[in-house]
């Protein structure tokens, strides 16, 4: 069987780190096995949901390296989800319920409090024709629930009713219905929420697996008695941990800091985004993977572990490290020019090392260019002569080794009293690239001319 895999997201704002994990796990069984991947708006939330959001989503995934085989929109696809409301309605599986929010919280204390599991009673099913005219002329308006299979004979005689599934992530799972309220499918002002839309094109789909965050292992049970009650068989489900911040908080898209955009426009790698939000909360060990075919090699649900896992920037920066000091300029190429960097390959390797992410070669480009000459008092006199001894073009691998010496010979200078005042005065800065490098870099007459400093002296 070719697996086909969805990826669900509300465009109601931008998909955080968490969310990534989510596609990324689906996009990566599905590639393992040569299956498809669907992208799928859920933007039935017509109020909150913007095609700017929408746009930003593809873009995301597309930055990680995911390109949807299918992009759908549940937006257009209302007709199919009132078929099938009706289908339910008509089969006694889905029944009107009046009341308000606050009544259905005092229901629940009341059950706690006598030591009962706080479900809902299924009043909704005991009221006649009248009663609901009544309560609707008290301007309430209906939400549907779906009435689950776990009853014998009546439906106030609960029975243990154990929905067991094979889960991708985490083996065996059983649920007992039994321990569920039925689950509300449609709204009180009509509108419907996730869970018909989404086994309705499910089924109609193809969807073979679904794997998503582990805070959905409940919804799964009720989700297969409706597929069932739809005359469907149900996918296979999978569930994976939930990825929380350091300090263990959850995710959610008003940490705009942990959004894929941020994450991108604050020059983060896209394959060390990835290697984290997968490799996290894995037994195997998180690494730097450099390349997607790699990191689909590397991938096997059975290994993600139970437990939730913390995202930390810091795990971030030295993944994103690693995968900047061993690119190639061929991989870099492209964004350097883009930011107006040149230098070429030469520029590349020497600096390449000393920045953690790809923007900060802008910092150097703009040392090797313009750099303002560090001359301290009592190194004046030193640069002068340094600046006399700097060997004539042309200029190669040994020029550093052969004016350093030179250097050493006539003032007597050593170690650090040699080489910081050189470097400051080349680069402005205390630390950098090896010298060696930066002076091929620099070039002879951009030397002389920071060796002269505030004097000024002739070139």
């Amino acid at each position: 069987m070719t697996p086909i895999v969805r990826f669900a997201p509300s465009p109601t704002g931008n998909i955080h780190i968490g969310n990534s994990r989510t596609a990324l796990v689906n996009w990566l069984y599905a590639e393992k096995h040569n299956g498809q991947f669907i992208l799928r708006y859920d933007d039935t939330d017509k109020a909150r949901s913007k095609q700017e959001y929408a746009d930003q989503i593809l873009k995301d995934l597309n930055w990680l390296g995911i390109e949807p085989d299918r992009i759908e929109r549940q937006s257009g696809r209302f007709s199919a989800y009132d078929e099938a409301a009706e289908n339910l309605r008509a089969h006694g599986l889905l029944y009107a319920c009046y009341e308000t929010p606050d009544e259905l919280d005092r229901k629940r204390k009341r059950q706690l409090a006598r030591g009962l599991p706080p479900i809902y009673d299924r009043a909704g099913l005991n009221l006649t024709a009248e009663q609901k005219q009544a309560l609707e002329a008290e301007g309430r308006n209906a939400h549907w629930r779906f009435l689950l299979p776990n009853f014998d004979g009546s439906t106030e005689n609960l029975v243990r009713t154990p929905v067991t599934w094979n889960d991708v992530v985490r083996g065996e799972q059983t649920i007992d219905l039994a321990s569920m309220s039925d689950p509300v499918l449609i709204r009180e002002d009509g509108t419907y929420l996730y869970t018909l839309p989404s086994v309705v094109d499910d089924i109609e789909m193809g969807v073979t697996h679904i794997i998503r965050g582990d805070d959905h292992v409940t919804n799964t049970a009720a989700q297969i008695a409706i597929f069932e009650a739809l005359g469907a068989k149900s996918p296979d489900f999978g569930h994976h941990n939930l990825l929380t911040t350091a300090s263990g908080e959850g995710l959610s898209k008003r940490l705009g800091s942990l959004s894929i955009a941020s994450l991108n426009e604050d020059g983060y790698e896209p394959m060390a985004v990835a290697s984290l939000a997968v490799l996290i909360g894995t037994s195997g060990a998180v690494e730097a993977i450099t390349t997607m075919e790699e990191l689909i090699q590397r991938f096997d649900p059975s290994t993600i572990t139970k437990s939730a896992a913390k995202f930390d920037v810091a795990e971030l920066d030295s993944l994103n490290k690693k995968l900047v000091h061993a690119k190639p300029y061929s991989n870099a190429r492209q964004k350097l020019e883009a930011a107006g960097i040149g230098g070429g390959e030469d520029f590349w390797n020497v600096v390449r090392e000393n920045i953690e992410k790809l923007p900060e070669a802008a910092d150097w480009w703009q040392m090797v260019e313009h750099a303002t000459p560090v001359i301290d008092k009592d190194d004046v006199e030193f640069l002068q002569q340094a600046r006399t001894l700097l060997p004539d073009q042309p200029w190669g691998e040994e020029t550093w080794t052969e004016w350093t010496s030179l250097i050493k010979q006539q003032t007597g200078r050593k170690g650090r009293a040699l080489f910081m005042p050189l470097r400051k005065a080349m680069t402005g800065r205390e630390h950098g690239p090896e010298l060696a490098a930066i002076l091929l870099l620099i070039g002879r007459e951009k030397t002389l001319a920071r060796l002269a400093g505030a004097r000024a002296l002739p070139v």
